[in-house]
């Protein structure tokens, strides 16, 4: 890798480290090329993003952002995961780890907030941003039917009333004798 390309790297580095919420670091050592296609596609499709780097361009790409406490922990093999969504690159990580054992996360950072593994877990135990939307959209959502229920349901009964009444005088007056 040439000066222009390592440049490059930490560049795109520090500006994935400046823009996303949360960055998990996870040892990778023993994954086959399969597993390691099949841990980003998984990322790629929850919104998140896999990198390797090397660690001292990993260490001068944390300078001056907010997730500089990861630093400690970029040492062997290690790889970053990272999304805009705050639970959604540890919910992957967790459930990678939970089928390989191989890949082992050694925490991570959301914001200026250090996470060690167990904090991974507990945020990838959270719903997604799109699962909490979708509940509160549900919750707004009830009320408003409910309210529609109860405003039309007037209407339709009166509605009912005078079709029974235009039913019975039409059956009255069928009935009546002629004169």
């Amino acid at each position: 890798m040439d000066r222009a390309a390592k440049s490059d790297l930490v560049a795109a580095l520090g500006e994935a480290f400046k823009t996303t919420e949360v960055v998990v670091v996870a040892h990778y050592s023993g994954l086959t090329v399969a597993q390691m296609q099949t841990l980003r596609r998984q990322m790629k499709q929850a919104g998140a993003c896999v990198k390797v780097a090397k660690n001292r361009l990993a260490k001068i790409a944390l300078d001056g952002s907010e997730v500089v406490s990861i630093a400690p922990l970029l040492r062997g093999p290690t790889l970053l995961a990272f999304s805009g969504d705050p639970v959604a690159a540890p919910k992957v990580a967790v459930d990678f780890a939970k089928a390989n054992e191989r890949f082992v996360i050694l925490g991570g950072a959301m914001g200026t907030t250090a996470l060690d593994p167990n904090a991974v877990k507990a945020l990838a135990a959270l719903p997604s941003l799109d699962e909490l939307r979708a509940r509160i959209v549900g919750l707004i959502q009830a009320p408003a039917t409910k309210i529609a229920q109860v405003l039309t349901a007037p209407a339709a009964k009166v509605a009912r009333v005078v079709k029974a009444y235009a039913d019975k005088s039409t059956e009255s007056a069928a009935s009546a004798p002629a004169g």
